[in-house]
């Protein structure tokens, strides 16, 4: 609980100072603790230490922790890759804001089942802007390939029952934070691209940032950085 309470304090601060650099207020960021692997024990240690928000990668693994917290009102992301035979499994499941959706398809099926429910889903459109063949994603690397992206998040940002709220990225393994700025850059000028071609969507939020980088993230405009080894440490 200790180590918690200050390993939280060290990335409160580095939030705080990173905003503070980029001439942002510290409020309007919000940290994501991403508690993939934490048994509910640790994530009840967290809630302890004042978080009340948490990111999970895996719906299986979600799900039961949502339920034992239930009573903790805390606002749950889905951060990882929706398989779509999980697809009704996360729209069940109630988090706050999906950040990973990363196609058309996967639209339109989330957009279905959370119509059956009757319920509105958030989500986040993931792009990938570096170019990297593994990365899930809509391809945004390059300039040239931003405007092939406006009919289907036009599709996207008609369905009823989804809304979209922002994007979402991940950055390369690069050599330090500074490395990751050009692609979180990148990811800022798509949204303010898609925000002028399709004014459906809000468009307020960047989810960009994880431990290694989330200052570099900050800088470049994110609101929602996701932050798990920092707090939690290394995972065993």
């Amino acid at each position: 609980m200790n180590h918690l309470a200050a390993n939280l304090a060290q990335v409160q601060d580095r939030l705080a100072s990173a905003a503070h650099r980029a001439g942002r207020s510290p409020a309007d960021i919000t940290l994501i603790a991403v508690s993939k692997t934490q048994p509910v024990e640790v994530v009840e240690s967290a809630i302890a230490c004042g978080l009340r928000e948490f990111g999970e990668n895996r719906v299986e693994e979600a799900a039961p922790k949502m339920q034992a917290l239930a009573s903790a009102s805390l606002r749950w992301h889905m951060i990882g890759h929706i398989q779509s035979r999980k697809a009704r499994q996360a729209a069940a499941a109630g988090f706050v804001l999906a950040h990973s959706v990363d196609s058309l398809k996967l639209a339109e099926r989330l957009n279905r089942l959370a119509g059956e429910l009757g319920r509105a889903q958030a989500i986040l459109l993931e792009c990938n802007v570096s170019g990297e063949a593994q990365k899930s994603g809509f391809a945004a690397a390059a300039r040239a390939e931003w405007a092939a992206l406006v009919p289907e998040v036009e599709q996207i940002a008609r369905l009823p029952h989804l809304r979209v709220s922002g994007l979402m990225t991940m950055a390369p393994m690069v050599p330090g934070p500074e490395a990751a700025r050009p692609f979180f850059a990148l990811l800022r000028e798509l949204r303010d691209y898609l925000r002028e071609q399709v004014p459906g969507g809000d468009w307020r939020e960047l989810s960009m940032g994880m431990t290694d980088d989330f200052e570099a993230g900050i800088a470049e405009g994110a609101t929602l950085v996701r932050i798990g080894r920092a707090i939690f440490g290394e995972r065993g």
